[in-house]
């Protein structure tokens, strides 16, 4: 076990677990979760930090930070969740598996901030949970979602699930794709080991979805991530 699992366990998982809490009371406060996100978001800085991450940021200048987006990214590594909270300067909600919400102080403090439990599979009631990622956007907040649904062992880019963009079609909200690179070096699948190193995240200019259909936008963006992860040399 090298340093960075073990800070890992000895002080981001208790910082973390506090922080939860904390959140508890946050939500009652403020339930809308803005105050929440502005926790999770220092989190997500004070994680890559404390393990030695550096985050290169290309593309800063293709969001709007007073607008809300869809935002989908590939996902290669348990990282990228932490790092994309600490980098956007976005009100952001992630959509997060229902077993999730499960989880003691965990899974309540999730639900009381606004981020979209979604059940699995393909059935209605799937859909019907997926689809209410649309209010949050459409309540000015941005929301996140890793439309591959699970995360590549090699960073190579996984097809992507029409779910996200039907969202992103009900809610009229742009599109905002974005290229994590390097993730998957930092924290392998099936393993808990955590290495130092340096993530790439790219922001591609937003993807306008009106009078597009949840195909032609899902095309768009596979497209645009693809092609941003080949230029850095990714296998897409």
């Amino acid at each position: 076990m090298n340093l960075q699992t073990l800070l890992f366990f000895l002080v981001i998982i208790p910082v973390m677990f506090f922080g939860l809490l904390g959140a508890l009371v946050i939500n009652l406060i403020d339930p809308s979760g803005d105050r929440f996100h502005r926790l999770a978001a220092w989190w997500g800085r004070f994680c890559a930090q404390l393990l030695g991450i550096r985050i290169d940021i290309v593309g800063r200048e293709n969001y709007d930070t007073g607008k809300n987006y869809l935002v989908i990214s590939n996902h290669a590594g348990m990282a990228d969740i932490p790092l994309l909270l600490g980098t956007l300067q976005l009100n952001l909600r992630f959509v997060a598996k229902e077993e999730l919400g499960r989880i003691p102080v965990f899974g309540w403090a999730i639900k009381k901030s606004g981020y979209v439990l979604i059940k699995r599979g393909q059935n209605k009631d799937a859909l019907k949970s997926l689809l209410k990622a649309a209010d949050v956007l459409k309540n000015g907040r941005s929301v996140h979602i890793f439309p591959e649904g699970t995360r590549s062992a090699t960073g190579e880019l996984l097809p992507f699930k029409r779910g996200a963009f039907l969202i992103a079609q009900k809610a009229h909200a742009p599109v905002l794709p974005i290229a994590i690179i390097g993730s998957n070096t930092i924290t392998p699948k099936k393993s808990l080991k955590i290495r130092k190193g340096t993530v790439t995240i790219v922001i591609s200019p937003p993807i306008e979805t009106q009078g597009k259909t949840a195909q032609e936008i899902q095309d768009a963006a596979f497209q645009t991530i693809s092609n941003a992860l080949r230029q850095s040399g990714n296998t897409a």
